[in-house]
């Protein structure tokens, strides 16, 4: 498989922010999100094979929660799923973060998905396959990355339409940063300030959890590999 980096920090999204994490970053994306922080993924990359990965996972104890991320992880899905296979069978806690608009209905059941369901904002809105809804399991968390309030009403009425609060678990609001974000480790990177998002959430009593990109505000916004 294709990798772009492996490397240990903390969760910074989903209802497992701040814990110890070990990220393996797969090359290649099939979107072109306007809010993207991961463009270094669309291209190049190194080739690993399954015994690599898991020993550089290993390598990075003594954590065991592990994330799947890219790009587009699934975009792999033909060694990507064995892999999440063998290594929840070597008692590892596994994460996967998607867009969805690959089927999902391979992914083990045991991984905990992180969808993240794109909004007209990001320019990729529509993309989302619907049949994937009928993979969610209460493990599951499905997150919108808002940049205005036409984003934030899709997003509300997505989530009370199919009501995801039921379906799956934790549903993630979180605001996009701006896609040449200064130093500074505050929400002025945001493009939506998070006080605004919460305002309308509170307003509209919309069942979804607030999601901070943590990771950008411990480090500089643009930092990788953290």
């Amino acid at each position: 498989m294709y990798l772009i980096e492996i490397y240990k920090s903390v969760q910074g999204e989903s209802t497992f922010a701040g814990l110890p994490c070990v990220f393996v970053r797969l090359a290649g994306c099939n979107l072109r999100c306007s809010w993207c922080d991961s463009e270094y993924t669309f291209k190049g990359g190194y080739r690993q094979t399954l015994d690599e990965v898991e020993e550089a996972v290993a390598a990075l104890a003594p954590v065991r929660l592990v994330e799947f991320t890219g790009g587009e992880p699934m975009l792999q899905e033909r060694e990507l799923v064995p892999l999440m296979e063998r290594m929840l069978a070597n008692g590892y806690t596994l994460m996967i973060e998607t867009s969805g608009e690959r089927p999902l209905g391979s992914v083990p059941k045991d991984v905990h998905k992180i969808v993240d369901v794109k909004c007209p904002g990001s320019g990729e809105g529509g993309t989302f396959r619907m049949e994937n809804l009928e993979t969610l399991t209460k493990r599951d968390e499905m997150k919108f990355v808002i940049s205005d309030r036409n984003d934030y009403e899709f997003a509300r009425d997505f989530a009370l339409e199919h009501r995801l609060a039921e379906l799956g678990g934790a549903v993630l609001f979180s605001p996009a940063f701006k896609r040449a974000p200064s130093l500074e480790r505050s929400t002025s990177n945001c493009a939506l300030d998070p006080r605004l998002l919460v305002e309308w959430m509170l307003a509209d009593g919309v069942p979804a959890r607030l999601s901070l990109q943590i990771h950008k505000f411990i480090w500089e916004p643009q930092k990788k590999g953290v």
